[in-house]
């Protein structure tokens, strides 16, 4: 399966969680004939991963005017390395201008390989037609600490584990499938599809997969999906 599908990426498709959601998006812009990037939160500098990025208040008519693509759409350049992002409600108005897919990084993670969401985390659209939840399988053996989860205090209450404790592939199961965690304020009516990244090689597709499963045991999603998204055919598998 190729990943636009995987992941049913059209419509407005929001990334969540650690550990893949700018690869995630920038893969799929790549991928779908005519994306906007954008984003709900603050997002690095990325016009190197799109034709064009329009630094506007009015993001509807830049992606309706688009001659290239995909376009990126943000309202402000924050400082020399991101951009802002649009308050959640301005996403719709995205998503009615033309495009296949808008693509929207949805909260943030400072690149951990696991979160759990803060309180006013994500910002998902009510527009949203999908979400997906992210974690790295990477994450699978580490100590839960600040280096490698963002709130690791969260992350711990959730998987019911202590900080400091090693990562097993069920509390990263755990984390994705919560519905204060990867699932938190997912939209009615929205699919949410959780994805598995950095399965670089054949043993952590394996642990990656345990982690899909257990996704299933914990959660009703269509299915979970095992990538590398840096790889030239990124889903490894999908349980």
């Amino acid at each position: 399966m190729n990943l636009e599908d995987a992941v049913d990426a059209e419509g407005v498709v929001c990334a969540v969680g650690a550990g893949g959601k700018k690869s995630l998006l920038y893969a799929l812009a790549d991928r779908v004939d005519r994306a906007a990037v954008t984003a709900t939160v603050r997002i690095p500098i990325f016009d190197e991963h799109v034709a064009r990025v329009v630094v506007t208040d009015d993001p509807a008519a830049a992606v309706r005017e688009a001659a290239e693509w995909p376009v990126g759409v943000v309202p402000e350049r924050e400082r020399e390395d991101r951009y802002r992002g649009y308050d959640a409600d301005r996403i719709a108005s995205i998503a009615d201008a033309g495009a296949d897919a808008v693509l929207v990084k949805a909260d943030g993670a400072r690149t951990r390989r696991l979160k759990a969401p803060g309180e006013h985390e994500p910002q998902i659209p009510d527009c949203a037609d999908v979400v997906v939840p992210i974690a790295s399988v990477r994450a699978v053996g580490e100590p839960l600490s600040a280096a490698v989860a963002h709130r690791p205090e969260r992350v711990a209450e959730l998987a019911d584990v202590a900080v400091g404790d090693e990562i097993r592939p069920e509390d990263v199961a755990t984390v994705l499938a919560h519905p204060e965690g990867g699932l938190r304020d997912v939209p009615e009516g929205a699919t949410a599809v959780p994805l598995v990244n950095m399965a670089d090689d054949g043993a952590l597709v394996q642990t990656a997969t345990e982690i899909a499963e257990g996704v299933h045991d914990r959660a009703d999603v269509p299915r979970v999906v095992v990538t590398s998204l840096k790889a030239d055919e990124p889903v490894k598998t999908v349980v």
